[in-house]
């Protein structure tokens, strides 16, 4: 991946850490479910920012595939319509991989703005296909989830990064 000027170069990605960091994501969403605040609509989509975090940084690791199964994952899990948030996750995955080229030459608080839509569509294809199935639309407060989950966005990016930052240590032989 071509690097934006001034930023530092980075160290390839672990596929164990990758994968692990997905999964945890899947049990963070699980918890916040299971919580005491119960399935409230505002509460941020941790798998779905990990989700588009590793389809705009590793698209070839993390792909659309890979978005339908967590999305199978957390429908079992809710015991949701089948295939509700794997649809969400798939669309989110196919728009994450389709703007991933851009998005890396921008600061961390742009790129956030610029994810914001893409959450913004997962949670209303979400929410409109539980109130077309007979859902209860959960009120106005869904609106809050796509902006908390972007406002995660620098926090994930610092995170998830962090793994593949090398060592600040300059060499008058070795620039890299």
């Amino acid at each position: 991946m071509i690097m934006r000027p001034g930023q530092p170069l980075l160290l390839p990605a672990s596929p164990i850490f990758i994968w692990g960091s997905l999964i945890a994501a899947l049990m963070g969403n699980m918890l916040l479910n299971a919580g005491g605040m119960g399935r409230a609509a505002w509460l941020p989509d941790l798998l779905a920012l990990t989700l588009v975090f590793w389809n705009v940084h590793q698209p070839q690791r993390v792909s659309v595939g890979a978005a339908f199964a967590f999305g199978l994952a957390m429908d079992v899990h809710q015991t949701a319509l089948l295939g509700q948030h794997a649809l969400a996750y798939t669309v989110l995955g196919f728009l994450a991989i389709s703007i991933h080229r851009r998005l890396v030459w921008f600061p961390v608080t742009t790129q956030a703005a610029h994810v914001l839509p893409l959450f913004a569509a997962a949670q209303a294809l979400v929410t409109t296909i539980r109130v077309f199935s007979g859902g209860v639309f959960p009120g106005w407060t869904v609106l809050l989830a796509p902006v908390l989950t972007a406002v995660l966005w620098p926090v994930a990016s610092m995170l998830l990064l962090a793994p593949q930052r090398r060592a600040h240590d300059p060499d008058e032989n070795r620039p890299l």
